[in-house]
């Protein structure tokens, strides 16, 4: 088969393709990675091959202009905030006026790549092509050249089921009061290289989630299960690392993006690290060098480093404390790690949740994470011994479920139905 991946220029999403792009790869299936030119380097470094297409997004740019880097905090926005609630407190107004607000983003970091990958698609042909929940340019891609196509998510699925819970009350609607805005995008670009909107563009032909299914959101739609497997991108393991630790080693790592994407961390560092001093641990924070700067006084239990790779040090701690972010939270899942969550955005909130439920972490808002309440939770998960036994049951479920390499027979079976269906 010919694989296409698809995904806007945000680093953090192509890591979370990158393991399947090279399961497929090593099966010896052909297999590009495109996305606008700011990715290139992150998808050449990985031995993949990238095809740049348009331009960059701006949409962090306008954002920060516009004085808005704050509307991502907290949990996530309409229509996707109504995910978890019962059917019938879901409103037609409230799901449409959310749509109303997020198409304009999507258009935002869509369009300047929506004519390139097309013609790229028509001239390639992949039979598959595999995108992120927000890169609508990829099913547009994939109709326009005849391919199956079908989403990766790297969050829980507040897209499908924001989705699913829009056409159903959609239908109850009057004709002429359907009003549609997604619909209307994906089909004027539809129209326009040749084939009419079908609501597979919405949400793929099919989906592979990588939660395991504990922590899985789900709707009515076709789900394929994979492992996540952890890929941080360009990785050195540094000296120290080598050596098993003296004392109990506790991670602090509040994600690669809140500095840029949102002018800061949502918790304090320097009140956490503060709080953390008295204790007899070796605490790892992986800061950026603008933010150390910040601290002042390092306490002496504390070892700050702009980058390790999660993959390498998780396994040699007792305990992790971050943002509930995708990448952190499996990784950490996947080494048994007690977890000590701080959400903040987004898929965050719900997420820890899921984590606290299944006896492996324990967790509060960011907003309510003072030094002494960090402390507390850090001293109760490193003394409990429940905390690692549960994240051990967690680490079974993971591993039970199917690796990259497995699912390549899956994706070639699925491809060959949703062609003859």
């Amino acid at each position: 088969m010919r694989v296409l991946f698809a995904t806007y220029s945000e680093k953090t999403l192509f890591l979370a393709m990158a393991p399947l792009a090279w399961a497929l790869r090593t099966a010896g299936h052909e297999v590009r990675i495109a996305s606008q030119p700011k990715l290139v380097d992150a998808i050449t470094n990985s031995g993949l091959t990238a095809v740049p297409v348009g331009r960059d997004h701006i949409m962090w740019d306008l954002m920060k202009l516009g004085g808005e880097t704050e509307v991502a905090r907290g949990g996530p926005p309409p229509p996707f905030d109504i995910a978890e609630y019962p059917p019938d407190k879901i409103t037609w107004d409230h799901l449409l006026r959310g749509y109303e607000e997020v198409v304009p983003v999507n258009k935002l970091i869509n369009e300047r790549m929506i004519g390139d990958l097309v013609a790229f698609a028509r001239h390639w042909r992949p039979d598959l092509v595999i995108w992120e929940p927000d890169t609508y340019a990829a099913p547009i891609a994939a109709k326009a050249s005849g391919a199956v196509h079908a989403r990766l998510l790297w969050s829980l699925d507040f897209f499908g089921i924001a989705r699913r819970h829009f056409v159903r009350l959609k239908q109850e609607q009057r004709p002429e009061e359907r009003a549609d805005p997604l619909a209307d995008w994906l089909g004027a670009h539809a129209r326009r290289h040749g084939f009419e909107f079908t609501e597979d563009m919405t949400v793929g032909r099919f989906t592979i989630d990588q939660f395991p299914a504990s922590l899985r959101m789900e709707t009515d739609l076709q789900y394929v299960p994979m492992r996540y497997v952890p890929y941080n991108g360009t990785a050195v393991i540094p000296d120290w690392l080598r050596e098993p630790p003296r004392r109990p080693r506790v991670c602090l790592t509040l994600g690669t993006t809140a500095t840029d994407r949102f002018g800061g961390f949502a918790v304090s560092v320097g009140e956490i690290l503060h709080a953390l001093s008295d204790l007899d641990i070796e605490l790892v924070a992986t800061l950026p060098d603008g933010e150390r700067d910040k601290l002042g006084r390092i306490p002496d239990n504390a070892r700050i480093v702009p980058f390790v790779p999660l993959h390498a040090l998780l396994p040699t701690c007792s305990a992790v404390i971050h943002h509930a972010g995708f990448g952190t939270l499996c990784t950490a899942g996947l080494y048994e790690v007690p977890q000590l969550v701080l959400p903040d955005h987004f898929d965050e909130p719900p997420l820890a949740r899921r984590l606290v439920e299944q006896g492996a972490a324990l967790g509060m808002p960011a907003r309510e994470a003072t030094g002494d309440k960090v402390r507390d939770q850090l001293v109760q998960l490193l003394e409990d011994p429940s905390f690692r036994h549960d994240a051990a049951r967690l680490r079974d479920e993971m591993l039970a479920m199917p690796a990259p390499n497995d699912l390549v027979p899956e994706l070639e079976k699925l491809v060959a139905e949703h062609r003859e269906g």
